[in-house]
């Protein structure tokens, strides 16, 4: 019996799969550490994929 293997994962079309970025604030802690913040693709999440979208049945384009 065949296995059917699932699609892989779309890219996300915002952000081309790299969906997280660290970001300097500038200067330093008294370590000397950057300051850095996170910032996440609002279209993933933070995932780098996106879902297949599906049409409706029948549906003709």
């Amino acid at each position: 019996m065949a296995h059917h293997t699932p699609p892989p994962p779309r890219i996300c079309p915002a952000c081309d799969g790299f969906a997280s970025a660290s970001i300097t604030l500038g200067g330093r802690d008294h370590r000397g550490h950057l300051h850095t913040i996170t910032a996440h693709c609002p279209a993933c999440q933070g995932t780098g994929t996106v879902t297949a979208r599906r049409s409706p049945e029948g549906a003709r384009a």
